[in-house]
């Protein structure tokens, strides 16, 4: 689970300091690697101990047929709508919004629009090039990109921090991102709620957070996936609700360029701390409240 249960902070960050001025106020740092990392282990004699892995037959065969389901679309299109919590000063905790139109093509094609509680994002990929862009800035940041849609997911990640919360529904192999560090994962039973479709209920967790996943009965299509940190302090929630499947559509090639981006002011494809294109104006990221430091409705102004 290094990618999608890794669902911490809904990272969509923008090649340089545009992204990160998007949504830093809900952002949680993570390294550097394939995907972000999910936070350490807490520090409990429960979770620190060695327990076998308690993997129900059904639940992995329900999370195995969405992911070869998955697998097999050469093509795919779907909205992720994600809401993730972030701590407030008085306590409680705010919500904050992205929605990500997703447009894939195996094995080497990425488009992902995103408007969301900040500006809008952009990400192309077109088998030869990654392009970050921001549309209100008309700024863009372009890379040469790796072959495949999973080395260009990592090295986007890596150079600027780019990452999103789908990541493990576009890899070649969704279940063996999924799998990675399994330690529990039972079946819940059937909602007839979520998605407007009958949908199976499975808990997964490794040893760092626990998640809910919401899979299409019959059509084998994630719907939803709900996750909780478990040494965040607070219990952050994270919710993405998946929607408008279509698998194997015919994509024209051009689905994958854009012509605004390739015209707007270019940036360097790097990291959000990184300096900004000449003539910007400065952006001031502010940093996440600490949970110690966190007021009580009572202490604050």
């Amino acid at each position: 689970m290094k990618s999608y249960a890794s669902f911490s902070a809904h990272a969509l960050l923008f090649a340089g300091a545009l992204f990160a001025a998007s949504i830093a106020d809900a952002q949680q740092s993570k390294p550097a690697g394939t995907a972000p990392a999910a936070p350490a282990a807490v520090t409990t004699d429960a979770a620190t101990t060695k327990q076998p892995a308690q993997l129900e037959a059904k639940a992995i065969d329900v999370l195995k047929a969405a992911s070869a389901r998955l697998a097999a679309a050469r093509a795919m299109t779907f909205t992720a709508l994600v809401n993730y919590e972030s701590p407030s000063v008085f306590g409680p905790a705010l919500v904050y919004s992205t929605r990500s139109e997703v447009t894939m093509q195996r094995p080497n094609k990425l488009r992902v629009v995103t408007p969301g509680d900040g500006p809008a994002t952009e990400f192309y990929y077109d088998g030869k090039t990654m392009s970050a862009f921001a549309p209100a800035e008309n700024l863009v940041a372009t890379a040469v990109a790796p072959a495949t849609i999973d080395a260009t997911l990592a090295a986007a990640f890596d150079a600027a921090a780019i990452y999103f919360p789908f990541t493990d529904l576009v890899v070649a192999d969704p279940y063996a991102d999924l799998a990675e560090g399994l330690q529990v994962a039972f079946y819940i039973g059937q909602s007839n709620v979520i998605g407007g479709t009958k949908t199976d209920m499975v808990a997964f967790a490794n040893a760092n957070v626990f998640a809910q996943i919401w899979i299409g009965a019959d059509d084998k299509l994630p719907r939803r996936l709900r996750a909780v940190y478990l040494n965040d302090p607070l219990m952050l929630r994270h919710d993405m609700e998946l929607s408008n499947w279509k698998l194997d559509p015919q994509l024209p090639a051009e689905t994958f360029v854009s012509q605004k981006a390739q015209g707007a002011q270019k940036m360097e494809f790097a990291h959000p701390v990184a300096k900004q294109p000449a003539g910007a104006a400065p952006i001031t990221v502010r940093k996440q409240t600490p949970a110690s430091a966190t007021k009580s409705p009572g202490s604050a102004k």
